[in-house]
């Protein structure tokens, strides 16, 4: 499955909000500096969906604060 997310790193808290069909807002503590938030993103949705961080994948938007995730 492929998701959108929208990613505001720097937040006061880790959290997930579904907002569309396979559209998603995180907020993540981390900063957007190497790769420190694109990880937490990861962890989170990982947690979320409730599969190993190693199915849970950006595939577009690495630097970016929109991406699409996919997670298998």
């Amino acid at each position: 499955m492929k998701i959108s997310v929208k990613v505001r790193p720097g937040a006061g808290e880790d959290r997930v909000k579904e907002t569309g069909v396979n559209e998603f807002a995180v907020w993540v503590k981390e900063r957007a500096q190497g790769g420190k938030a694109n990880e937490a993103v990861i962890e989170l949705l990982a947690e979320h969906f409730g599969v190993p961080q190693t199915q849970v994948r950006i595939v577009l938007g690495r630097t970016q604060r929109k991406k699409i995730i996919e997670i298998k």
